[in-house]
């Protein structure tokens, strides 16, 4: 419909006149009159398309990497935790063999008392037992003390890739 040099249009308002040449409809631009590219009137240069390419491949190389790299060192923890529960459990019956060997000694010593004849011959027992204990002692703390520092050193070697 003509309106005194305006054209009305139903749908879309009024198309004023006066020299617009740009599609506008009541000042907003029409999609036809708009230049698409393509489709989706989205396009990204070739250029920018190559380098997000390139990066997206470097970060999932990164990634790669990382994992590898977290794999490795899971299986490092897993294999010197092994080793440390190995060394730990060799040592937990050492002990346990030791303070049955303490035990035995002492119960020795209380039958070898209630025996005694006298106050003196307590006191000889007494202190052969203590002689006894104190060299065994030393011998076992030397023994778990190198249980422990092999378990150390195996942890260590088992934890190196």
């Amino acid at each position: 419909m003509v309106n005194g040099g305006d054209i009305e249009n139903p749908d879309a308002g009024t198309l004023h006149g006066g020299g617009r040449t740009n599609g506008q409809i009541n000042g907003q631009i029409k999609e036809s009159d708009v230049t698409k590219s393509d489709k989706t009137g989205f396009e990204i240069p070739d250029q920018m398309r190559e380098m997000a390419d390139q990066s997206v491949e470097q970060a999932r190389k990164a990634f790669d990497e990382y994992m590898a790299t977290m794999r490795k060192t899971i299986g490092s923890v897993e294999e010197s935790a092994k080793t440390v529960k190995a060394g730990a459990d060799d040592f937990s019956r050492t002990a346990l063999e030791y303070t049955e060997e303490h035990v035995a000694a002492a119960f020795d010593l209380a039958q070898k008392m209630v025996r005694a004849e006298d106050p003196q011959q307590m006191l000889q027992l007494q202190g052969e037992y203590m002689r006894k204990q104190m060299e065994a002692l030393g011998e076992q703390v030397r023994d778990l003390g190198d249980k422990a520092s092999k378990t150390a050193q195996q942890a260590s070697k088992a934890g190196k890739p």
